[in-house]
């Protein structure tokens, strides 16, 4: 299946790590992330592609649901890309507001199901990640490993693509320190940015 036909338009969206510091007056900017990078590998064959990040930085699945009109329906893509979660486990720890993995499960369909029903375009969902680099990161597992699952059984029914990034980034941790990869165990460095393009664009275009 080709996922990315001539003139398509590919929305990324999220939180902070697709957000990454992107310019939100300027529809053009991509941030400094993996959809930089991502847009960066395929223009240099594909200068017919078209992509927006709509990333807002702390966002959780409520915050995506809330938005979604202007920032998905509204824009008419040809492929959704999601990457969402880590903060509707990060606020249980850091804010004691959780987000039960059934609210994140109702949620995120919603939005799937939207895209499905009222665009029927390929949808791209990237599962949460952590690394755990700081002290105590290593109980947010009780709450985000359940997250993941529902992630997956998302995928299950609405996703053209599925990229398990927990996993990817549990491998590349093998091979140099987690911080490496993602300096708070959350927010990638570059290399961690880096290693996002990569599985997305060998899931995506075979690259």
């Amino acid at each position: 299946m080709n996922l990315l036909p001539k003139n398509s338009l590919v929305l990324f969206q999220g939180d902070s790590i697709t957000d990454y510091h992107r310019d939100r007056n300027d529809d053009a900017s991509l941030g400094y992330g993996y959809p930089h990078l991502v847009a960066a590998r395929l223009w240099t064959s594909r200068t017919d592609l078209k992509f927006i990040n709509k990333g807002i930085s702390g966002n959780r699945v409520k915050d995506l649901e809330a938005r979604w009109d202007e920032d998905c329906i509204e824009l008419k893509p040809d492929l959704v890309s999601i990457l969402i979660g880590i903060n509707d486990t990060w606020r249980r720890y850091d804010r004691n507001d959780p987000t039960s993995t059934a609210q994140f499960e109702d949620t995120y369909g919603r939005i799937l199901q939207r895209v499905k029903t009222e665009l029927n375009v390929p949808i791209v969902m990237m599962e949460p990640f952590l690394l755990p680099v700081k002290l105590g990161q290593e109980d947010w597992r009780e709450d985000l490993d359940p997250k993941i699952e529902a992630v997956r059984r998302l995928a299950r029914e609405f996703a053209a693509v599925y990229i398990p990034l927990d996993g990817i980034f549990a491998a590349a941790s093998v091979q140099a320190a987690p911080e490496f990869w993602a300096y708070d165990g959350v927010h990638p460095s570059l290399a961690g940015s880096g290693l996002i393009a990569e599985a997305w664009l060998k899931a995506v275009d075979g690259h």
